[in-house]
């Protein structure tokens, strides 16, 4: 078995806001674990807040080669097992490689991966399209651009009621909005009050990731379900968010990859606690392996191949929020653009 390292620069059609920070551009490491004939694709995007780099991720991987190779017969959850002690300070580049093998274990055995584990995707959810932080006419713009049944509008300004309030007067669907720790205790429970008359579905992760004072009175007094994300990274923090949020928003980069987050999910609905899974713009490599998780959500918010100019891959497909597999096995991913190095040689 083989494992190839790609880094691409995948660029957004618009300028990218949360309350943190912007971008233009989403840089990108995708695994390839090549086996014969069979390869699988796995991917994990640089992310300042959590410390992730396309250098850190590629070192990370490329020191462990050898015992990814040798291990290479195992099932997905036991080459899990053995795999993450080695990459525990880095869980964006043990996603990465976890999509990977998850992809190539499927494609083995002539399955989609959905089909692998036993899945019905028969009432999956649909995705949200995401409206980044702008001036309230460029949002406008934006939402008017890509008609969609469901928006997740991110916030986190001195305007936020008025920019929902705007909006609203051009849609009826359905608006979730994450605020991404940009919202105080006393905002929150204000503004969920405000937002709920306006057809708000739920609030993500309103506070700072580290408040969970704020966060109890937040769940108590809220007008609007809370769904954690920054509190919720690995699979501890499932627990943790019980009776702190109303649900939680797993992100497969930031809890280990799919194996990982199917546990937390499992965890989630075990607690009575609602199930999402999020992206990190990701290319189709990273939203397809999203896709054969819909089964165990309730909301899903897999956008961010939809948000780039230049998709690297094929997978996945969304219409109106509606997401169709592809005919392939395993996550269903062909990388469409070679990486830069392998365009140099060319």
């Amino acid at each position: 078995m083989q494992l190839i390292l790609r880094p691409f620069e995948l660029k957004l059609e618009h300028t990218f806001r949360i309350s943190r920070e912007a971008r233009d551009v989403q840089s990108s490491l995708v695994v390839e674990l090549k086996d014969e004939d069979l390869s699988g694709y796995g991917e994990a995007t640089a992310n300042p807040y959590y410390g992730a780099t396309i250098e850190n991720m590629t070192a990370a991987l490329t020191a462990i080669e050898s015992i990814i190779i040798e291990n290479k017969q195992l099932n997905p959850e036991d080459f899990w097992k053995i795999i993450s002690p080695h990459l525990k300070n880095n869980m964006f580049a043990l996603c990465a490689l976890d999509l990977a093998y998850n992809d190539l274990y499927a494609r083995k055995k002539g399955m989609k991966l959905y089909e692998y584990w036993g899945y019905n995707i028969e009432n999956n959810p649909i995705t949200d399209y995401t409206i980044g932080i702008d001036t309230i006419e460029k949002m406008v713009a934006k939402l008017k651009e890509k008609p969609w049944p469901l928006y997740k509008i991110k916030l986190g300004t001195k305007e936020d009621i008025k920019i929902i309030e705007e909006l609203r007067k051009h849609t009826d669907a359905v608006f979730r909005i994450d605020a991404n720790c940009g919202w105080t205790v006393d905002e929150t429970i204000k503004n969920s009050i405000a937002l709920k008359k306006l057809g708000v579905e739920f609030l993500e992760q309103p506070l700072k990731a580290e408040d969970w004072d704020g966060q109890k009175e937040v769940f108590l007094k809220s007008a609007l379900p809370i769904i954690a994300d920054e509190s919720c990274q690995i699979e501890a923090d499932v627990t943790k968010c019980h009776n702190y949020f109303h649900g939680v928003n797993v992100k497969l980069t930031k809890c280990g990859g799919l194996t990982a987050a199917k546990r937390m999910l499992i965890e989630a609905r075990n607690l009575g606690m609602k199930t999402m899974v999020g992206c990190m713009t990701e290319s189709s490599v990273g939203i397809s392996a999203i896709a054969h998780l819909l089964p165990l959500l309730d909301y899903v918010d897999m956008d961010g191949a939809l948000l780039l100019s230049n998709d690297i891959a094929k997978g996945v497909t969304i219409k109106d929020g509606v997401i169709s597999y592809s005919e392939l096995n395993g996550t269903g991913v062909v990388l469409t653009q070679p990486s830069p190095k392998e365009r140099a040689k060319i």
